[in-house]
């Protein structure tokens, strides 16, 4: 299937306070986002026009923002109230919705204390992040949060999920199990992960990857359900055990794990009722909100 450039679309683009036609969504070669990486940005999915957990998404966005040490020049109502106004400019329903905001091209160098800060809102259908999802061990490990804004979605922090998922999908599989940087489960290249095991579920400690807001909507769907649940380090060892592994994530939604190398897991009894849980709850979000 030929690939569509996202750069020549029909549709509008939301860009510092205003819509413009999705091919003029430009900036400048000498933007210090793309040579330094400040950039922030959030993935959204909404359901029947209706964005799952906006306001969170767009509060982690000027978050993310201020932990890269730049004030977005909008407030979270204001961010909301545009990505509302996208989703009908380009009359979508069930669609992904991309915020990002960076640094512009006033300094060119590694200080940018006065570079004016950009932000664009996009939106566009998009299903199903994984397919039949098999994961192989990353080429890098997550950094230490002494190390880098772990606690940000800040663009530089996917160099190497980029390069780690290019790594296992040249091996065959769908994405790549990511470390941190003392060994134990981090998350994968772009979803948080969890292991069941017997009557619990486990997933990693997130104080040192991105704590994702579909993880913790999973995780409270979980403990209505009565389902143990704990937060710990994982070794990788232990997986060889599980009994069941899916991951998280807004792309990712709820998705099972069918292996990791050559372990194989079944799409389980409590992945499968946190799937039908989480697509139960999206869906019912969207209808609450339109009525």
């Amino acid at each position: 299937m030929a690939l569509v450039p996202y750069d020549d679309r029909d549709g509008w683009i939301w860009l510092d306070g205003e819509f413009v036609p999705w091919r003029e969504a430009r900036l400048h070669v000498l933007s210090h986002a793309l040579h330094y990486a400040s950039a922030v940005f959030e993935g959204e999915r909404a359901y029947g026009g209706t964005v799952f957990k906006l306001t969170e998404h767009s509060q982690r966005l000027v978050d993310s923002a201020r932990v890269m040490g730049f004030e977005l020049p909008y407030g979270v109502a204001e961010l909301d109230a545009a990505t509302k106004a996208a989703i009908a400019k380009n009359g979508l329903s069930d669609c992904y919705v991309r915020p990002v905001a960076w640094r512009g091209s006033e300094m060119m160098g590694v200080s940018a204390q006065h570079s004016s800060i950009h932000v664009a809102i996009a939106v566009w259908e998009w299903g199903a992040y994984y397919s039949d999802l098999r994961l192989t061990p990353a080429i890098y490990h997550r950094p230490a949060p002494t190390a880098a804004p772990v606690h940000s979605k800040a663009a530089g922090l996917y160099m190497i999920c980029t390069l780690s998922k290019h790594a296992a999908e040249a091996k065959g599989f769908g994405d790549a199990l990511m470390l941190d940087h003392e060994g134990y489960v981090a998350e994968t290249t772009g979803a948080n992960l969890f292991m069941v095991k017997g009557d619990t579920i486990h997933t990693p400690l997130p104080d040192r990857f991105l704590n994702g807001i579909t993880r913790q909507t999973v995780m409270s769907l979980a403990r209505e359900r009565g389902l143990p649940l704990v937060e710990r380090r994982i070794l990788p060892a232990e997986l060889a055990e599980a009994d069941e592994v899916f991951v998280t994530g807004t792309a990712a939604e709820v998705t099972a794990v069918r292996a990791i190398d050559d372990v194989t897991y079944p799409l389980g009894p409590v992945t499968r009722q946190l799937m039908d849980d989480f697509r139960g709850l999206t869906r019912a979000t969207a209808a609450e909100v339109a009525a």
